[in-house]
């Protein structure tokens, strides 16, 4: 018997063909979320840029001059042109240089010497500010202008605990604009910088940065003091300063003096330091009239940061401030009594640790130098916050003369 065979209307796909099908939908899918993805990752990534672009644009103006030539103008933050503050500034930034006597085998020989100095203005009088070292046992002493005309000039006053000489030049050119002194008391670290001078003799240099510190205590390199001299409230910058710089202005950005650049610092790579604009405005009178300023005050004593370290050793729970080790004169501060070795050195514990000033916060050496220079003189009665036998106390402190 024959059976008869079963045809089916619509013959099943093979199985194989339905999975190839189904990848190629799949992979399809796929190339369509990349391609999507793509395109709307380009659009936020463009948006971005764009605003991005729109921001430095903002911040940075390309202009084109007319003539021949073309030039360039980088306005920076409020709209300030570092290439237009220098056209304005360095006529009145000069170049200094002496020479240094010095004993040789053969006999005496002079070494030449380099720095910068600015105009500015006192009482009406026309005077050129630079640093002490810059000028200090030299003879012969000439100033440079911008466009290199030289004049012999003349020490009027000096003061090496503030790093700080002013010259007068006789007869003085015609057309000397002066820089002026703003105030530095104000400067906050990352304010914008300029430093203008001549580092290793290349005259006319511009160089940038921001406030990196203030309230600093340094020791600057002398010839006649070969310990170097300690010199408070410094403003440290980010700005290069090196050698020739010393004397020269540190500016703002709208041209303002805020301090004077010092390159003589010890052990100083890749920081910059500058004397206050406070500091100049406080004796450029007393420098010009008598050749000197003799106002700088002192505690008469020696002493140490507080750390944790010491505190242990005074069984205190006060870590900052200074701690009074010797005093040499009947001031009203209490000297230590005990020796003993605290982290490699010798430190005498036991007397006042200052922990403020008139109501201001004396963290350590730069706070209280700082505030000394700043806002005490000789002879003056000042409230001292102390902490003695345990005991916080005011005392009433005589400053005396460094």
């Amino acid at each position: 018997m024959e059976i008869p065979q079963f045809n089916p209307p619509f013959p099943s796909p093979p199985p194989q063909k339905a999975k190839r099908f189904s990848a190629v939908m799949i992979l399809a899918l796929l190339l369509v979320g990349l391609v999507a993805g793509g395109l709307i990752g380009y659009a936020v990534t463009y948006s971005d840029f764009n605003q991005k672009l729109n921001n430095l644009q903002a911040q940075i103006d390309f202009s084109q001059s007319a003539g021949n030539g073309s030039q360039q103008t980088f306005l920076f933050n409020d709209n300030t042109s570092l290439s237009g503050l220098y056209q304005q500034v360095k006529s009145s930034v000069v170049v200094i240089q002496d020479l240094v006597p010095e004993q040789s085998f053969f006999g005496r020989a002079y070494s030449l010497q380099q720095g910068s100095g600015f105009i500015t203005q006192v009482n009406n009088q026309l005077v050129i500010v630079t640093n002490n070292h810059v000028v200090e046992g030299a003879v012969n002493e000439t100033v440079t202008f911008a466009d290199g005309d030289a004049y012999p000039a003349k020490v009027l006053g000096s003061d090496a605990q503030s790093d700080l000489a002013v010259l007068s030049i006789t007869p003085l050119p015609s057309g000397l604009t002066p820089l002026t002194l703003a105030s530095s008391d104000t400067l906050q670290v990352g304010e914008p910088v300029v430093a203008v001078g001549s580092p290793y003799g290349l005259s006319g240099t511009l160089t940038t940065g921001v406030i990196s510190a203030t309230g600093r205590t340094i020791t600057e390199d002398s010839s006649t003091n070969q310990n170097g001299q300690t010199i408070a409230d410094i403003i440290q910058t980010s700005t290069a300063i090196n050698p020739g710089n010393s004397g020269g202005p540190l500016l703002t950005y709208g041209g303002e003096v805020i301090g004077i650049t010092t390159a003589g610092i010890t052990n100083s790579q890749g920081l910059g330091f500058a004397i206050p604009s406070d500091t100049i405005k406080r004796e450029i009178v007393s420098l010009v009239n008598s050749g000197s300023y003799t106002q700088h005050p002192s505690i008469n004593a020696q002493g140490t940061d507080m750390n944790y370290q010491i505190a242990q050793a005074m069984s205190t729970t006060v870590t900052y401030g200074w701690l009074v080790e010797q005093v040499s004169a009947n001031n009203g501060l209490k000297a230590g009594s005990t020796q003993t070795s605290i982290l490699g050195s010798t430190v005498i514990i036991g007397g006042d640790i200052i922990t403020a000033i008139n109501n201001t916060r004396i963290t350590n050496t730069d706070d209280l130098l700082s505030y000394l220079e700043q806002h005490a003189l000789p002879g003056q009665t000042v409230n001292f916050t102390v902490v003695r036998s345990g005991q916080t106390q005011t005392v009433a402190v005589t400053i005396g003369k460094a």
